[in-house]
């Protein structure tokens, strides 16, 4: 074993972030279960929502860790195509933190085909939460030299395999209906899944990241009323902001993001504490905008999402 896969372990256990090869395309990764560290991700990418990643694992015996159900189609198709460039859309497992799922009860998973991501997975012993390694926007890396372009110093450490041998994303396949749902078409064709699985839903909205929420208008909206910025509301009141509001006897229930004012922390707090709050049987909810700069945007690009009426 190399001593670059195992500083890259190390950094990976320490909350930093790797780029590395795979099949497709370099991916910017973190320990998918920490979610400080996942918060680095959108940091580093200047990434101005929280999309769902894509979660790396080395087999199939580690997938089983992270969904709660695998059903025997998606079982198929894994035998069949992992190692290779398909990702499955699978329920999730509580330990699995929302900042990856988007809020979202499933989880994206996918086995790289690529001889020093599959060492590196099973050196770290950690699922790993990896979109592309590139700024937001950009085209995405196949060389380590891309990702160098893009990132400099904003990642630990890169992993250099020599190019990308597919070059395009991976398949996405949903599985939280049946028939399962084409949700990004990539290096397994339509195909090539149906001579397996049989019949495959095509997604009218040909989304590009899986059941991807910044293109559905409420899709952050909690059952509760939820207003930005603080008014002449009455009631049983909840607030969300970064720090205490200046008169706390008006609120039933506080949550603050981050009392030092760290907007990763804010960001890796953000969904749990939606969930607390709705779930608390107010009236209506009152969350103050952070401030609009890194991931202070993406922050805010969900608090506005979520305050939108369907």
């Amino acid at each position: 074993m190399s001593s670059d896969i195992q500083r890259a372990a190390e950094i990976i256990r320490n909350g930093g972030l790797v780029a590395f090869p795979t099949e497709t395309v370099y991916g910017l990764g973190a320990d998918a279960l920490n979610p400080l560290a996942v918060a680095r991700i959108f940091e580093a990418k200047d990434r101005p929502s929280f999309d769902p990643l894509i979660v790396h694992v080395p087999g199939l015996s580690e997938a089983m860790k992270l969904a709660s159900a695998i059903p025997e189609k998606a079982r198929r198709l894994a035998a069949k195509f992992w190692p290779g460039p398909l990702t499955l859309v699978l329920p999730k497992v509580p330990s699995v933190p929302d900042i990856v799922t988007s809020g979202l009860p499933s989880v994206a998973i996918r086995v790289p085909d690529h001889p020093l991501a599959l060492e590196f997975l099973w050196e770290v012993a950690c699922p790993i939460a990896a979109p592309s390694a590139n700024p937001f926007g950009r085209v995405s890396p196949t060389t380590a030299q891309h990702v160098r372009d893009g990132l400099g110093d904003r990642v630990d450490l890169i992993l250099d395999g020599g190019p990308c041998r597919v070059g395009v994303e991976s398949t996405i396949l949903s599985f939280l209906s049946d028939p399962p749902v084409l949700l990004r078409p990539g290096g397994i064709s339509l195909e090539d899944l149906q001579s397996v699985i049989g019949p495959v839903t095509l997604d009218p909205h040909a989304r590009e990241i899986p059941l991807a929420p910044g293109q559905l208008q409420n899709h952050y909206a909690t059952q509760t009323p939820l207003y930005l910025g603080e008014g002449s509301l009455t009631g049983r009141l909840g607030y969300l902001g970064m720090k205490m509001p200046v008169d706390p006897d008006s609120y039933e229930r506080i949550e603050v993001l981050s009392a030092d004012g760290d907007l990763r922390e804010a960001a890796s707090h953000l969904f749990a504490a939606l969930r607390r709050l709705d779930a608390a049987g107010l009236d209506a909810l009152v969350a103050l905008p952070v401030p609009d700069e890194g991931l202070g945007r993406a922050i805010n690009d969900r608090l506005f999402k979520a305050s939108q009426k369907p």
